[in-house]
């Protein structure tokens, strides 16, 4: 029996950094499946069409995808749509709304794990929310309400990404400790060479890459960390730890390491689970339907979809990190104590 798999990268167009992690697993995983791979070109419109290729044309049973806030919805939503379960992840869950399956972490474990840095700043600091006035930033003001709610969070204004005046966000934040963004790495170095530098930065989305980091020299940034090469998991299809997914991956491509890759690699280990869990490994819905009853350990962690925290959603837990000399490093691991701590936030003595 030939299981096939379908999968939604973004080779081309702003998230194609995004799409080499995908790319790599999915070649790992060539002799276990027939996989077939497609371009988003890193928009809605790219993935639905994608989606429908590899449906059609080439009659998968199951989707994979990740990365982008509005490119990962319109794979799921092309899946909803011609009758075929779409597993994700990279998203925040509470942006992710889809009859598929999806893992990953929430807005409010993305602002527990900053607030545990925050905390470490000044006893309940003042944070300016650089927040953008799209719908990513009217989301992250919601997300982070629930575990914000005792101290001062400035929100206002908003930004326009790609704007290159932030004397309104700079005026508003004269008098906070800590800046927390999900800005893009262009953004928010433009924001830090017009501002007085904060005592702490945090940043999610594009700063848990190493590539916007290393362009824009934001070393400093605290981040999420959702996997790294120290974590003590390993591949449930072949005993792979993620020291050796790195390894592999660096030498394979000439890049370090990113943390997508290991997510990219749970995606493939969760497909092939449903595959071999399913009454009939080609029918859509008992693929579906394995999924919603899995618990599968993975190189990223357990996925746990019946422990999930939404139907379809199972979690994953995150670490706080910072980046120091080019290196992420793990400095605070309440929210995932399966992280090791690798060394001390580094925080400026005065804003």
């Amino acid at each position: 029996m030939s299981l096939r798999i379908g999968v939604v990268v973004p080779r081309t167009g702003r998230l194609s950094a995004l799409g080499e992690p995908l790319d790599f697993v999915a070649a790992r995983f060539a002799g276990r499946a027939r996989i077939f791979t497609a371009d988003s070109r890193s928009t809605p419109e790219g993935a639905r069409r994608a989606v429908e290729r590899l449906v059609v044309e080439h009659r998968v049973p199951i989707v994979l995808t990740m990365a982008g806030s509005t490119v990962l919805p319109a794979a799921a939503d092309a899946c909803d749509r011609l009758g075929v379960p779409c597993l994700s992840t990279t998203l925040p869950w509470q942006l992710y709304r889809s009859s598929g399956f999806h893992f990953a972490w929430g807005l409010d474990d993305i602002a527990r794990a900053f607030a545990e840095l925050w905390d470490r700043v000044a006893e309940r600091a003042t944070v300016g929310c650089l927040w953008n006035d799209g719908m990513q930033g009217a989301a992250l003001r919601r997300g982070f309400l629930p575990a914000c709610r005792d101290r001062v969070m400035v929100h206002e204004p908003a930004y326009t990404e790609r704007t290159p005046d932030f004397a309104p966000q700079i005026a508003a934040f004269a008098d906070v400790d800590v800046v927390t963004s999900a800005a893009t790495a262009a953004d928010l170095a433009a924001f830090l060479a017009q501002a007085a530098p904060p005592r702490l930065v945090t940043c999610s989305r594009w700063l848990t890459y190493p590539f916007g980091v290393r362009r824009h020299n934001l070393d400093r940034v605290a981040t999420i960390v959702y996997w790294t090469p120290d974590h003590p998991y390993v591949s449930s299809v072949d005993g792979t730890t993620a020291a050796e997914l790195a390894s592999a991956y660096t030498e394979s491509t000439g890049r370090p390491w990113a943390q997508p890759l290991g997510l990219a690699h749970a995606l493939f280990e969760v497909a092939l689970h449903a595959f071999a869990h399913a009454a009939d490994p080609t029918d859509p819905a008992a693929l579906a339907e394995a999924i919603g009853r899995a618990r599968v350990p993975t190189i990223a962690g357990p996925i746990d979809w019946p422990g999930g925290p939404a139907p379809g959603v199972a979690a994953v837990a995150l670490a706080g990190g910072q980046w120091q000399g080019g290196d992420l490093v793990v400095v605070a691991n309440t929210g995932a104590p399966d992280a090791p701590i690798r060394g001390d936030l580094l925080v400026s003595r005065s804003a």
